[in-house]
């Protein structure tokens, strides 16, 4: 067969491809792309400040998808349908990868570049994400001083209050414990969502009892061990924004006002699951 006829046979094969939209929905009117796509304002004339903008456009877009399936996973806990979760929170660390990954694309900006376009943010940082406070609230850390940057915005914000003092992952999991038959203390069962979880001996005991018989709690131990790889990539997100932000502007304070990476450094401490850790001194 010539080169022609095989070009007429392809040709042929793909004859019925939409070519006519005139009344008919496109891929980008799908998807909206004149709204995203419209959507990078340089402040400068900078041309790294287009990366600086899309890294973090990227990365709350995957923080919108977290959010959606950690709720739908805390729904799916609530309604003793773990199976359901476990697809959920799988995604959530699946798209956490693509979250620690965009760090290796900002840090091909160097500090010099940065300089040049670093003030046309004013006090705008990544510290005032919305969505990465409401994933700390949905995995349990709850800190009040932070709200008071989302004053500004009455429905944001009370949809911020709103998950603040909603359960989080860690609580319906807990319950869980509790549904099983483990003896959990009711002061847990019942705490004030809206403070800071503490460890507890009773669910540290319930977890290593789960650990220590595998096979008679197959989903619990699954189930920490899902709510683990999210705290463990979360970990890395955190590590890497840290010294991707000391690589481009060393200790210097933060745009927002924070300490910089002396803030970032402090964080890396917190933890969402302690008895999930420590358990694993214990086995």
């Amino acid at each position: 067969m010539s080169n022609h006829e095989q070009s007429n046979s392809s040709t042929d094969k793909e004859k019925n491809i939409h070519t006519d939209f005139t009344n008919n929905m496109t891929y980008g009117e799908y998807l909206q792309l004149d709204k995203i796509l419209s959507s990078q304002k340089r402040l400068s004339q900078h041309h790294d400040e287009m990366l600086f903008i899309i890294i973090h456009q990227v990365s709350e877009l995957w923080m919108k998808l977290i959010l959606h399936e950690i709720n739908a996973a805390i729904e799916s806990i609530e309604k003793d349908d773990l199976s359901t979760s476990f697809k959920q929170l799988a995604r959530v660390s699946k798209v956490q990868t693509q979250i620690i990954q965009a760090w290796d694309v900002l840090s091909t900006l160097t500090p010099s570049e940065y300089m040049e376009f670093r003030d046309s943010l004013g006090q705008a940082s990544g510290f005032q994400s919305f969505q990465y406070r409401k994933i700390e609230f949905s995995l349990g850390y709850k800190t009040d001083h932070v709200l008071k940057i989302y004053k500004k915005d009455p429905d944001l914000y009370e949809e911020l209050v709103k998950a603040y003092e909603s359960p989080g992952l860690y609580d319906v999991a807990i319950r869980q414990l509790k549904k099983k038959g483990f003896v959990i203390d009711h002061n847990v069962l019942n705490r004030d969502y809206s403070s800071l979880y503490k460890e507890n001996e009773s669910v540290r005991k319930a977890w290593l009892e789960v650990y220590r018989d595998v096979d008679q709690y197959w989903d619990l131990y699954e189930l920490a061990e899902k709510l683990m790889d999210i705290e463990d990539s979360l970990q890395q997100w955190r590590f890497r924004h840290m010294k991707t932000v000391e690589r481009i502007i060393g200790f210097k304070m933060g745009t927002g006002g924070s300490s910089g990476v002396n803030y970032l450094k402090k964080v890396l401490d917190q933890r969402f699951f302690p008895e999930l850790w420590d358990v694993r001194t214990e086995l």
